[in-house]
């Protein structure tokens, strides 16, 4: 990723504790939402890989069309998997918003010393422009999702609940997905 050291550097600890979590959440899951947390995971640390600051390490051409190839595999293996069609469309859209910028950076033209020179205008327009407008999209709606709602007491009076596991809490799952969600747009805007 190109841009300010700053922004990457906090782009790489997002996705890199976004991945941790989705690790976390691995354990707990099974069936078919364990190949939906596990891509999550995928997803989280392939994009910490990809926003590491271009000024301290420039990967080659090849590392970038091997992030082609992985992403490529992971939304085969989204599509052919079973599981509830919204999410798994999500899914598929953000392994196939991987591929595509990972494929941006392999095509981008190299600088004097090696490094690429992608920037804004590398990606194709019209599919930086429809992957930035789906995912401003899904950032305001998962962003909305986590507003806190008035809580009803029950019919004893206690709200109280036992503390869940890592991987029981459907919020903490949410604020994963909007973090990686917001790490795209960003890595679009660079594009």
């Amino acid at each position: 990723m190109h841009g300010p050291a700053m922004s990457g550097w906090l782009l790489v600890a997002l996705c890199a504790a976004a991945g941790s979590y989705c690790l976390l959440r691995l354990r707990d899951s099974v069936g078919e939402q364990r190949g939906a947390v596990g891509g999550e995971a995928l997803m989280g640390f392939g994009m910490a890989a990809m926003a590491v600051p271009a000024a301290v390490l420039t990967p080659p051409r090849w590392v970038w069309a091997g992030y082609v190839v992985v992403f490529a595999g992971a939304a085969l293996h989204t599509l052919l998997r079973a599981g509830g069609p919204g999410h798994r469309l999500h899914h598929l859209l953000g392994m196939l918003a991987m591929v595509y910028m990972a494929g941006a950076m392999a095509l981008a033209p190299t600088g004097p010393h090696g490094a690429h020179t992608a920037g804004p205008g590398s990606g194709a327009p019209l599919i930086t422009g429809v992957l930035l407008v789906y995912y401003a999209g899904y950032v305001l709606w998962a962003g909305a999702r986590l507003l806190p709602v008035p809580a009803t007491a029950g019919p004893e009076g206690g709200g109280g609940t036992a503390l869940a596991g890592w991987g029981e809490r459907p919020e903490l799952a949410l604020v994963c997905r909007l973090s990686m969600g917001i790490a795209t747009l960003a890595m679009l805007l660079t594009l």
